[in-house]
């Protein structure tokens, strides 16, 4: 075995796929998605000391206390096909307004982009997250660009070197193969967003779609939308409209529904779990998963059942420790079927 060979098995997400842990259910569950054009190197405490940066992550953390919402935040590396001199883009997605504080139903997240200096960021973010009353003076700086799709592939290595060994050539093979002639697609290389251990992965905008263990023979289905869904699964970690339970229902219920699934609103209510205190670990939990079609008039109820299956030796990141983790899957479902309206 070569040096090269040895260095790849101490990696994460090596041993996670060498030992057959299912990515499902290890997408975040978030309202919000705050994207930032800014040059690498993305190394941690140069970040924190930057006077721009300090000053945008206090907001991040004001809105998550006074609005009670998860916001994930994101940096992605200027592209020379896609950037702009002396300009920073930002990104901002968010569940459709109306459905945060009342019951979630939705299919994507509706989108904003701006192009602005630098210096005005903070200000811009300012408004996105705490006065939108003051969003209005950023128009001239809002760009049409809710009919392009964008996807982010992590390739921060500072954070854990799978994320570039692994990220890059996914994110390279994107990059040339799928975005050449099409300008209803992007691909960025982004900062870390949790599950390094499932390298390569990426998240899909404006759906909200994560990703991990990618290999380049899957990337026609996943990105042409098309195929056999069931090819899928192994790749899958979740969709980020719901928490780690509801994403391993989605999952069985794209794999009924195919594509057309995707533009069904979803939402989800947890009716009862085992243990109660700790939703991070637990034996069974039960959810009502509510789908409706895009057309408005029908709606499907699905009760599921959601309980350990097993468990599977994983390293969190590269270079610890193995642990044991948990695996779930679907142990019953039933449906109802309503005439909406």
């Amino acid at each position: 075995m070569n040096v090269k060979d040895l260095v790849d098995c101490q990696l994460c997400s090596v041993v996670s796929k060498s030992n057959g842990e299912d990515p499902i259910g290890t997408a975040k569950y978030c309202h919000r998605w705050l994207i930032i054009e800014w040059p690498q190197p993305w190394i941690i405490e140069d970040l924190m000391s930057n006077p721009l940066i300090e000053k945008i992550f206090p907001l991040i953390q004001q809105c998550k206390q006074e609005q009670r919402i998860n916001i994930q935040s994101l940096l992605i590396a200027p592209d020379t096909h896609y950037s702009v001199n002396n300009k920073t883009r930002v990104l901002y997605y968010q569940i459709p307004r109306n459905t945060i504080h009342h019951k979630i139903s939705f299919s994507a997240y509706e989108k904003q982009e701006f192009l602005l200096p630098q210096q005005q960021i903070v200000s811009l973010i300012t408004a996105l997250l705490i006065d939108s009353n003051n969003l209005t003076q950023f128009d001239a700086y809002k760009q049409s660009t809710n009919h392009i799709r964008d996807i982010l592939v992590c390739t921060h290595g500072n954070v854990d070197l799978a994320c570039s060994r692994f990220g890059f050539p996914i994110y390279d093979r994107i990059k040339k193969q799928y975005t050449i002639n099409n300008d209803n697609l992007r691909v960025w290389r982004c900062s870390h967003f949790g599950g390094h251990r499932f390298a390569p992965t990426l998240i899909d905008f404006p759906i909200g779609q994560v990703w991990g263990h990618l290999e380049a023979e899957i990337l026609d289905n996943l990105i042409y939308r098309r195929g056999n869904i069931e090819e899928l699964r192994p790749f899958y970690r979740g969709w980020t409209g719901l928490s780690q339970y509801g994403q391993i229902v989605e999952r069985e219920l794209w794999m009924k529904w195919s594509w057309p699934w995707l533009d069904y609103k979803k939402s989800e209510q947890i009716l009862k779990q085992y243990p109660q205190d700790n939703l991070d670990d637990i034996e069974w939990i039960e959810l009502s998963l509510e789908a409706i079609r895009p057309d408005n008039k029908v709606k499907y109820i699905y009760h599921a059942k959601v309980e350990v299956s097993g468990e599977v030796e994983t390293v969190t990141s590269s270079g610890k420790e193995p642990i044991l983790t948990k695996q779930y899957h679907v142990s019953k479902w039933d449906e109802i079927v309503e005439t909406v309206g």
